[in-house]
Order: C-alpha cells, then structure tokens, then sequence
C-alpha cells in the first residue's frame, strides 16, 4: 500500500511576489481613497493622475506600475486678484531693496567701533550737544548771583565758586562717561543695524491668504496578509496529508499484521528474498518470503499467478495486489 504524497511546499519567492502585489495594490487603494477634492470658499484642491512609474521588487524580479498623482490648488477670484496685488508689491519692494543693498557692501565692510576711544568720542559729543549747554546757563547765572552779592572776579570768593563750578562740570562728564557707555553702544550697534532691518522689512511683504483644507477622514483599506494565508493553507494541506498517512499506515500495519491470516499482500513488489517452497493441493506454488518492511520469513502465493487462474481472488488496494486465501486455495 502506497502513503499519499506529502504536499508541495510554497514556493519563498512566489509567496513574496503574492504578498507584495497585494501590499501595492491595497496602498494604492488607500492613496486614491485619500485624494480627496476640496472646494472652500477660498479655492479649491483637485487631485489628477499624471502618469505612472514601474517599481521592480528585487527579491521577486516582479515590476509593479505605481500611479503619479498631481494635487493643484486653485484659488478663488477675491484671493486670486489680491495674490496678483501682493506678489506685484513684492517685486517692487524687491526691487527697492536691490537697488539700496548695494551700499551695504561699503558699509558692512567697516566694523563698528566698540572701543574705549570711541564710546567716550560719542558721550562726549554727546556731552557738548546737551549736557554742554545747560553748564553754561548754570554756570552764567552763578556768575551773576556773585556780582549780586557783592562777590568780584579775581576776588578770593569768586576763585572758590568758580573752582566748585568746575568741578560739578567734570563730574557731570564724569558720570556722563561712566554711566552712558552701555546706552552709547546699543546706539551704535542699533545704527549699524538699521539699513538691514529696513531691507529685510521690504523683502518680507504680505501673504495671500491660503484655502483652509480640511484633512479628510476617510476609511483605510488592511493589507491582507497574503504570506500568512498561503503558508496557513500549506499547514492545513500538510496536517492532512500527514492524518492521511496515519489512516494508510495503520491499514497496512492491520493488513499486514493478518499473517497467515486470510487476506494479505501477495504483490511481488512488496516483496523481497522470494523462493519455491512446494505446491498447494490446487497447484499454485507455495512460496517462502519476507515483506519489504520487515524480516520475518512469510509463506503464501503470488498474486499474478492466483489472477492467471483465480482471478476472482485477487483485488487491489492502493495500487497493490491482495490475495484472498479462502478463495484462492479453495
């Protein structure tokens, strides 16, 4: 008796190409599920297929034709026109700014000068512009407060008031320096600055306002697991190729445990070590041998030889002769 055959196991690489064929194409589902067109009152979003491109899968050698999609917004009339307005503003403001950049490269080529010398240069220029002037009002209405008070120029009072004058007037440049050095610096700084910042604010110009797209919620397609399906079913098929194995051995276990039994293989094929032992009373010969699977020495017939005479003794199992012995010896 024959055990069925055990199933064919799937192929890597034809899985692959089944599970990755069904991953493109439900990827692509679920990118035409997702372009969505959008109309708002500000313009509208259109998706289009523009083409496709061939993707090869190196493991499989299998090529897929994936889409191209072009998504185009379009705006409405109102912010069409005031789009047309800003980018006309723009290009004079850019031009405006090329045209006064040019200066930039002398002026950025001198660094500003943050050093002692020159902060104190600054104060004190700024010193005589404002500090200078009130001094001198102070200084001529001490002067008359003096003579009012009978006190002459070249008296030994005078020379004293003076001296006191003299010296509120450095200390008041004293502070000057002291306390104006960090605010003489941000002015400095602040003055280098001013030509890029008015350049940048005419090179930044106004946005159109954009259409407010919504994102659409829409349903996902699942990747079936292609993969798992067809080595599932390969398990499926090999458990039952192995239960049909099972079933056949132990039918040939019990037919051939029947020994001397009255039915048993007598298919030469099955058997092996096979010699002429004698004649049975009907004359078929009587035969010694051993199964193929085992060593235990058998007696009995051939079955070509009990079909020639007897054929109705002999029937099949599983592509094999059997011998039914009553009726072969009978």
């Amino acid at each position: 008796m024959c055990a069925p055959s055990a199933p064919k196991p799937p192929d890597p690489k034809e899985t692959a190409a089944a599970s990755t064929g069904t991953n493109v194409s439900t990827a692509i589902a679920n990118a035409n599920l997702g372009n969505v067109n959008q109309v708002t009152p500000d313009g509208s979003l259109t998706y289009t297929q523009s083409g496709t491109y061939i993707q090869k899968d190196p493991y499989t050698g299998q090529s897929y034709e994936i889409p191209r999609y072009t998504a185009t917004q379009t705006l409405s009339p109102e912010q069409q026109a005031i789009k047309a307005q800003s980018d006309s503003a723009k290009l004079n403001m850019s031009k405006l700014a090329s045209s006064q950049s040019a200066f930039l490269n002398d002026f950025l080529a001198k660094p500003v000068d943050l050093s002692n010398d020159a902060t104190e240069a600054r104060l004190m220029d700024l010193g005589l512009k404002r500090l200078q002037p009130a001094l001198d009002a102070r200084r001529s209405a001490n002067e008359a407060d003096l003579i009012n008070r009978g006190i002459r120029p070249g008296s030994d009072n005078y020379a004293q008031a003076q001296n006191t004058q003299n010296q509120g007037e450095n200390d008041a440049y004293n502070s000057l320096l002291l306390s104006g050095r960090g605010q003489a610096v941000q002015e400095a700084l602040a003055q280098n600055s001013a030509p890029i910042n008015n350049l940048t604010a005419l090179l930044s110009g106004s946005q159109v306002s954009q259409p407010n797209f919504v994102n659409a919620n829409m349903p996902t397609i699942p990747t079936t697991d292609t993969a798992g399906l067809i080595n599932k079913n390969y398990d499926q098929r090999l458990q039952a190729w192995q239960q049909d194995a099972a079933s056949s051995n132990d039918m040939m276990g019990g037919l051939f445990g029947l020994g001397a039994n009255l039915i048993k293989f007598s298919d030469r094929r099955l058997k092996k070590n096979i010699r002429a032992i004698g004649t049975y009373a009907n004359g078929l010969t009587k035969y010694v041998f051993e199964y193929l699977w085992g060593d235990d020495a058998q007696t009995g017939v051939m079955a070509d030889e009990v079909r020639h005479y007897r054929p109705y003794a002999v029937t099949k199992v599983n592509g094999f002769d059997v011998v039914d012995y009553e009726r072969a010896l009978a």
